[in-house]
């Protein structure tokens, strides 16, 4: 008998247009940095990938052009603007498909200029982007100077009035408080107004565990083991398609769930015979735990979340290229880098 996952036409999504990212956040989900190869994802592939989307995503957002942050269609990466033609390119795409509800994410490290800035994102908005989302915190000040995030919220809200979003808008308060100009490195910014960090919103996956660690309660592996992934794995209300067209589930960087240009072929199931992580994965952290096992994974000494545990032992099942649905395989090399 072939034990199949079907997985639901995603409601929201969010292509990776790169892994490459001119910053190497401490809190990233998906190990971006400047290491990276950029391997753009191709303009072919991102039609293909946007016409399979664009049936579910066209009911996002129940005004045409209202945006946030899991609904409809967002561009990000690593960081977009580093491939600006593509991302016209892309946009001037998701809107001849009809898809609402677009935005970019960015770290706005390329707004050295008012001029620079409103005329791309002049030029983003008569190609048919609809929003935009602009990352302050902590971990992004390490390498953006903050006056380029000043400049990035200011000209965008005269160019996408009532559809910017400021993620997150209490850091970016603190930073204005602070009078800070330029970057900020992290560890002075714990010793400067640390506490601010009760307010970041840390998704567990990806960096967190290794460069954040410190700041978590840990827990050993067996704390884990009676929880799945289950609901991560087949959640409709927001994906991840990377630039090699893989289908992320939700926030499980790392993880592929088959080739996202034949989604009608994935919705209809998963061959899970083929895909032992997954299996597991749907089924408990001990089952995963226990596959880690037999390839002589080694406990660490306690981990931060589920997540955490997650993606240690796939960074080991990833070495041994025996696991289709560990995809990209170069992410599980940049965790650390």
């Amino acid at each position: 008998m072939v034990m199949k996952l079907a997985i639901p036409q995603p409601a929201s999504a969010g292509l990776l247009l790169s892994y490459k990212c001119s910053s190497r956040c401490r809190h990233c989900l998906y190990a971006c940095s400047p290491r990276w190869k950029a391997d753009w994802l191709s303009a072919q592939d991102a039609e293909v990938v946007l016409t399979q989307l664009a049936p579910s995503l066209r009911g996002a957002g129940s005004v045409y052009g209202n945006v946030g942050v899991n609904e409809g269609l967002h561009f990000t990466g690593g960081e977009p603007f580093l491939n600006f033609d593509l991302l016209l390119q892309v946009t001037e795409t998701a809107c001849r498909l009809g898809i609402r509800a677009t935005f970019v994410e960015t770290n706005c490290a390329w707004c050295t200029s008012d001029e620079v800035t409103s005329h791309r994102l002049t030029q983003l908005k008569r190609a048919g982007l609809q929003g935009i989302l602009i990352s302050a915190n902590p971990f992004i000040t390490e390498y953006v100077p903050f006056e380029r995030t000043q400049r990035a919220l200011r000209i965008s809200q005269a160019v996408f009035p009532g559809s910017v979003m400021l993620y997150q808008r209490s850091f970016y308060e603190q930073f204005r408080s602070m009078g800070l100009q330029g970057t900020l490195p992290f560890d002075e910014y714990v010793q400067r107004a640390g506490h601010g960090l009760y307010q970041a919103e840390l998704l567990p996956g990806g960096r967190v565990g290794y460069s954040l660690g410190h700041l978590f309660r840990k827990h050993p592996a067996r704390h884990f083991f009676t929880t799945s992934c289950r609901r991560e794995l087949i959640r409709d209300w927001h994906i991840h398609v990377d630039n090699y067209c893989n289908f992320v589930p939700g926030y499980c960087a790392g993880i592929s769930l088959g080739d996202a240009r034949h989604l009608d072929a994935l919705c209809e199931g998963i061959n899970l015979q083929e895909r032992p992580v997954l299996r597991a994965l749907l089924t408990s952290l001990e089952e995963l735990y226990q596959l880690g096992q037999e390839f002589g994974y080694q406990e660490l000494d306690g981990y931060v979340s589920k997540c955490h545990l997650c993606v240690d032992i796939r960074r080991l099942l990833a070495k041994t290229g025996e696991f289709t649905e560990l995809k990209p395989l170069q992410f599980y090399g940049h965790l650390e880098d």
